[in-house]
């Protein structure tokens, strides 16, 4: 019976981390040993690696600047990712990466992501655009609060207070991109060392850079339509509870 030695560990290593960063809570940690363990184990490592990178990077954003942020937003204190946040950054790349190795595990490519490999190219690309937007979305919103520029709304072009849901900055931008290139680099250079010729490193990083800039744009015009966001002129902040609306959006989504 095959059991994945390695993966559980590092599945442990990684719920552990964020527990003792409370960078996770409780139920985020066991979320996250499970998606761990089932995307770090089979017969690739890119959609592993590309997990391990991703939760390092957008952890590591999370935690950044984090006096700053508490002056700007009301709960920014807390930084915890709850199981249903961990779920919701990591279940379709989590699909693409089962899938895959159900397809694949006793037959891997010599390359994943050749052209001539339908199915696989498909799940690597579609496990790169989750992880892409992903990061690129969290490193939007977790340094782009603290750009020097004044935001603006993306529906109205308006600017508004750092934190405004819908709000965009051009340190924010560059930054989503940065974010979903990185992890096109990330995983490019894994199918690289695995058996792909290296010109694919380009194509991956551009579809990662691509990928990053859509999820944080598309979470801007969801967040300035859909989701409110309130403003306290007396304590200068963002707040979930109290204050003036200021964007336009209609309580449909809550933050946490």
């Amino acid at each position: 019976m095959y059991i994945p030695y390695i993966p559980l560990a590092c599945a442990t290593l990684l719920s552990v981390h964020g527990l003792r960063k409370k960078s996770l809570s409780p139920s985020g940690a066991a979320t996250a040993f499970a998606v761990g363990t089932c995307m770090l184990s089979g017969a690739t490592r890119v959609f592993g690696v590309a997990l391990i990178v991703f939760y390092l990077l957008g952890s590591r954003a999370t935690k950044y600047g984090k006096q700053q942020k508490e002056k700007l937003e009301e709960g920014e204190a807390e930084g915890y990712r709850t199981g249903w946040q961990v779920l919701s950054n990591s279940a379709a790349a989590a699909v693409c990466g089962v899938a895959w190795n159900y397809l694949y595990f006793n037959s891997r490519p010599t390359c994943s992501v050749d052209p001539s490999q339908g199915y696989s190219r498909a799940l690597v690309f579609g496990a790169l655009g989750h992880f892409a937007c992903c990061l690129g979305d969290t490193l939007a919103s977790e340094l782009g609060i603290l750009s020097t520029g004044m935001p603006r709304l993306v529906t109205t072009w308006r600017p508004v207070p750092p934190g405004t849901n819908g709000g965009m900055s051009v340190g924010g931008t560059i930054a989503s991109v940065v974010g979903g290139a990185t992890m096109g680099v990330v995983m490019g250079v894994v199918v690289a060392l695995e058996g792909c010729s290296w010109v694919v490193l380009p194509e991956m990083l551009l579809w990662g850079a691509l990928g990053g800039g859509a999820g944080s744009l598309a979470d801007s015009i969801l967040g300035a339509t859909i989701q409110e966001t309130r403003y306290s002129e007396e304590r200068k902040m963002i707040t979930h509870h109290h204050g003036n609306a200021i964007n336009g959006g209609i309580s449909l989504l809550i933050t946490r």
